[in-house]
């Protein structure tokens, strides 16, 4: 049995994005701005190094989600207090609107996700998605 694992997945992945870029984007924000709205709901304030990390987003890339998601006024930006060096990030209250909006488009997609499959189901296919950020590290270097 061949599967085509890796030509199921880029499809899949492709069409998961255009549905998400339309419904995202019908909502003010995109999917890489919805991520940061979630992840900032949970961390408010957080180092953009932190978010980089959690959006899997190199320093460049984190930047420019920033600086966009900044002069949409979803977010502000200031130096941290102890290293001057180093950016927060915070949520305005454009941002927490959005959040909430985002929020109700995930329970959506969730629910199309997960249409016609067990509990037992999901719980399988998340355990193998997740396994491929050990498989397949962000750097090569580990």
């Amino acid at each position: 049995m061949n599967p085509r694992l890796v030509y199921l997945l880029n499809v899949g992945q492709r069409r998961l994005h255009r549905w998400t870029q339309a419904r995202t984007a019908a909502g003010g924000v995109t999917a890489s701005q919805a991520g940061m709205l979630f992840f900032l709901g949970k961390n408010d304030g957080a180092l953009m190094s932190e978010a980089g990390a959690a959006l899997d987003l190199g320093a460049p890339g984190v930047s420019g989600l920033v600086d966009r998601m900044e002069r949409a006024g979803l977010v502000e930006r200031g130096l941290d207090e102890h290293d001057r060096r180093a950016f927060r990030i915070w949520l305005t209250d454009a941002g927490r609107t959005a959040l909430k909006r985002s929020r109700s488009n995930l329970t959506e997609l969730n629910a199309r996700l997960t249409e016609g499959f067990t509990a037992a189901e999901i719980d399988v296919v998340a355990r193998w998605l997740t396994s491929l950020q050990d498989k397949f590290p962000a750097s090569d270097d580990e």
